[in-house]
């Protein structure tokens, strides 16, 4: 039978811009630094790999993956590069063959933040990769995300009560968990998200991966079903937690995985409202980055597929992302409509029902700091949103609970966006100021994202006493060593 071409491998080595055999050398070389001094791997080789679809033996595709790795500066993994038990030839879809198996998910979940825990520690910097995302991921998902979800207890019985694949786990780390332990680390989990919501992603998003990877390591193993449910929602929130983690410090395509990573874990613990919320949060990071089509894209989805036990609260935030990706284009009458359907369905929320402990930190405070921030995007397009945003962020700060410096930096800087765009910069400069005075405390890049995009207002008062002023503060602070936007949407 001819055996069809390798083309994620074939993608990636075009990306790589290595010839043949200069990747046959250093395949040798890495794998002797690594351990194995006897692999000998020649071009030939390598052209069979990619043209005929051959596998190489381990430990190949490992020295692969952490070669493609340092030479994207983004995290390759074994299956990125074709080489996953069930591997298929053709071009990769995002979403590729779903549902994954769980078996899949863990190993998935396991190597990756391997990989990225290998890739953070060498201290490199990933790079600007494409991301797949909208209608591309929401085609490929559309279907498996309004199926039943893949609970536990669905899936295939070993003949063993406990069983585990060896291949990819540390035999040291995988291991069986009990209730105690579970309960541990849902508590580690609540931990994680108030340090990222106090100071940002960049001082804790290695302990979250590396939680994550030891909770795929307990996956590998099959648990009561009360206790497998429970260990995959472990997973689905530190997933989230990791790429929300990376998307704040600027590891976008990092981030994309881990939301995708999340919603496969939500979706095989049961938890169809969390796995949209997982697709939510790549739509902010998609109207961050300034693709809003994408963004509504993928807000479809995740509606659509949340199933009914999904909590009016739950759909309000959902509603506030949508209008804000709606207000980077400009649609000032959608804005409107998503955010009055926001607010109803935030109020109609009675409190019967507890939320989710993933959602807790969406309450009035974060209703309205949205709503300024759509507003503020809006105001870009029709200046008279500036009034109705600073109304909203104000609301915001009054109700702000403390352990949300992050969210008080974002509000300050609403707000004085807002008021540059309604010409008043003596209020301006007064919040920017507010915002400067602890962002310097947090490990959030979006901050700053958000703040040179705020400089781009002050352009029209430069020669102002106070904004000059403003102006060089923000220069000498920020750490990128400039003052202006650098790409991306001014909305953000």
């Amino acid at each position: 039978m001819t055996r069809e071409p390798n083309a994620r491998l074939a993608d990636l080595f075009g990306l790589a811009g290595w010839s043949k055999g200069e990747l046959a050398r250093l395949v040798n070389r890495k794998a002797a630094a690594m351990g194995y001094p006897q692999l000998a791997t020649d071009t030939s080789r390598v052209r069979r790999w990619i043209e005929t679809g051959e596998t190489p033996r381990d430990p190949v595709p490992k020295v692969l993956a952490t070669l493609f790795t340092e030479r994207l500066g983004r995290v390759v993994t074994t299956e990125d590069l074709g080489f996953g038990r069930q591997r298929r030839t053709g071009r990769r879809k995002s979403g590729d063959s779903l549902p994954w198996a769980p078996d899949r998910v863990a190993g998935v979940l396991t190597e990756f933040t391997g990989m990225d825990l290998m890739f953070n520690r060498r201290g490199l910097v990933g790079a600007g990769a494409a991301l797949a995302a909208g209608s591309v991921l929401s085609n490929a998902m559309y279907d498996w995300l309004h199926t039943d979800p893949a609970l536990a207890t669905d899936a295939p019985r070993l003949d063993t009560p406990l069983n585990a694949d060896p291949a990819g786990f540390d035999p040291y780390e995988a291991a069986p968990v009990g209730s105690t332990e579970v309960a541990a680390l849902e508590r580690s989990v609540d931990i994680f998200r108030a340090w990222d919501a106090s100071r940002g992603g960049g001082l804790q998003r290695k302990a979250v991966v590396g939680q994550l990877n030891e909770v795929g390591g307990m996956l590998s193993f099959r648990h009561p079903d009360h206790l497998q449910r429970r260990l995959w929602g472990v997973a689905a929130d530190l997933a989230v937690l990791a790429g929300w983690m990376s998307h704040d410090v600027g590891l976008e395509p990092t981030a994309q995985k881990y939301f995708l990573i999340a919603a496969h874990a939500a979706r095989e613990g049961g938890d169809r409202p969390r796995a949209s919320e997982a697709l939510s949060r790549g739509a902010r990071q998609m109207v961050h980055l300034g693709r809003p089509d994408d963004a509504l894209d993928l807000m479809k989805l995740a509606k659509s597929g949340a199933g009914e036990e999904t909590l009016p609260r739950t759909r309000a935030m959902f509603a506030t992302i949508e209008a804000w990706a709606q207000a980077v284009k400009g649609n000032g009458q959608a804005v409107r409509r998503t955010l009055g359907e926001a607010e109803e369905l935030f109020v109609s929320d009675k409190g019967d029902v507890p939320p989710p402990s993933w959602m807790q930190l969406f309450n009035e405070a974060d209703l309205h700091g949205m709503e300024g921030l759509v507003y503020r995007t809006l105001a870009e397009h029709e200046p008279a949103a500036s009034g109705v945003a600073q109304h909203h962020a104000k609301l915001a700060l009054e109700m702000r609970e403390g352990g949300r410096e992050r969210s008080t930096i974002f509000d300050h800087i609403s707000i004085a966006s807002s008021c540059f765009l309604a010409d008043d910069p003596e209020q301006a400069d007064r919040y920017a100021r507010m915002a400067l005075l602890s962002i310097g405390d947090n490990s959030s890049h979006r901050t700053w994202d958000r703040l040179r995009e705020m400089y781009r207002l002050t352009g029209q008062y430069a020669t102002s006493g106070k904004i000059k002023e403003l102006r060089e503060e923000i220069r000498l602070a920020d750490p990128k060593g400039q003052g202006q936007g650098h790409g991306g949407t001014a909305t953000v």
